[in-house]
């Protein structure tokens, strides 16, 4: 097995655009909804938009030349080949960082963190602050392959992380993520603490409510999100959990359906007010729903909620933590829920804007938040 590292270039061919073309050209619409908000689902006059404009307005070459700003490679780990940005600091004793996206995110979610983590002083900062940043495609996501075995849950990606930071040549980092991100990222530290050496997380999947008495103003905040998601937002989860295969289908053959499937979700876990346009443009937009579409990966990506619900190990993290709690997050972190799987929170912060795509949303909020978490442990 091959430890080389090859350098990459997102070049799409252009057999592949027009295909996207004449496929969003010959879109066989539904019929409306027949209410008029967001109740029923993405509603159709947006969804038509939103097509319209990314047939005949979206400039995928001027997005790809933007993406490719950010030196990129793959590299093979047990089989597979994982895809990643990996962006050197120009600064003396940068500190590693492992960021991990998660569904319907990529890589794409950080294009306006990087730079600033990477080069402070180019961005208003401190070179003290500096990073090394790695961010790898989940397996099955983006220009990372997809599996073509079972096994590829939270726990194995995470020991593939690891090993891709050791094969890098660090061997002391630290490690953030969001959504699937904050179980890789929490697995991590769970399980390679000899060389991370702290961890911070915006999402706390598994993290059961305990509640004593007359609930907090904070943890009615998350019981809230909590019945909301699992009554009316978790129907994807179940599909993806059971049947991938089934859905990835419709989502492989149509990006009208693809970009459907994913747009609402940003809709739904952004701090946009309504609409998600509000707070990301279309094109930013687009472009996640590019990596999805470019690379087919609607059941693939669907499949690591098959891997990890109900198989993956509870981690107990004993390395130093810190949390950032975005109001409009899915179920926002309650610190006494997680102190459990916690046991070394040096770090909580609370916003009062933002959602669950923290670094796409509010850049300048999180590159701080990045900074403070792990300024002590350089």
């Amino acid at each position: 097995m091959s430890d080389a590292i090859t350098p990459f270039t997102i070049d799409v061919p252009d057999a592949l655009l027009d295909d996207l073309k004449a496929r969003l050209a010959n879109t066989r619409w539904p019929e409306a909804e027949v209410v008029d908000d967001w109740t029923q689902g993405i509603p159709l006059s947006y969804v038509q938009e939103v097509c319209e404009y990314w047939q005949n307005g979206y400039d995928w070459r001027a997005r790809e030349e933007a993406l490719n700003r950010f030196d990129q490679f793959t590299t093979t780990i047990d089989g597979l080949d994982l895809h990643f940005v990996h962006m050197r600091s120009p600064h003396e004793n940068a500190l590693p960082l492992l960021i991990t996206h998660g569904w319907p995110g990529s890589i794409v979610e950080f294009h306006k963190v990087i730079e600033p983590l990477v080069d402070p002083t180019k961005h208003g900062g401190d070179a003290a602050d500096a990073f090394h940043v790695i961010a790898p495609s989940l397996p099955g996501f983006g220009f990372s392959g997809k599996p073509t075995e079972p096994g590829w849950g939270v726990d194995k990606i995470a020991e593939v992380f690891a090993t891709l930071m050791s094969r890098l040549g660090y061997d002391r980092y630290v490690a953030q993520g969001g959504d699937w991100g904050s179980a890789v990222t929490t697995a991590i530290g769970g399980t390679d603490s000899d060389h991370c050496a702290a961890v911070h997380v915006t999402l706390a999947m598994g993290a059961r409510p305990k509640i004593d008495g007359e609930p907090t103003a904070e943890e009615q905040r998350a019981l809230d999100g909590l019945e909301y998601y699992q009554a009316w937002d978790s129907g994807y989860s179940k599909q993806q959990a059971t049947r991938p295969q089934t859905l990835g289908y419709g989502l492989v053959d149509s990006p009208t359906g693809q970009a459907a499937w994913i747009l609402e979700k940003f809709w739904a876990w952004t701090d946009c007010d309504g609409h998600p346009e509000n707070v990301l443009n279309r094109d930013e937009l687009l472009d996640n729903v590019m990596l999805y579409w470019i690379n087919g990966n609607g059941a693939s990506s669907g499949r690591i909620y098959w891997e990890s619900f109900g198989r993956g190990k509870r981690h107990t993290v004993n390395i130093p933590s810190g949390f950032a709690v975005f109001p409009k997050e899915i179920v926002p972190p309650v610190r006494k829920w997680v102190e459990g799987a916690f046991t070394d929170i040096r770090h909580w912060n609370e916003f009062d804007k933002g959602g669950h795509f923290a670094a796409f949303e509010v850049p300048v909020v999180f590159v701080d938040e990045v900074r403070n978490m792990f300024r002590p442990y350089r």
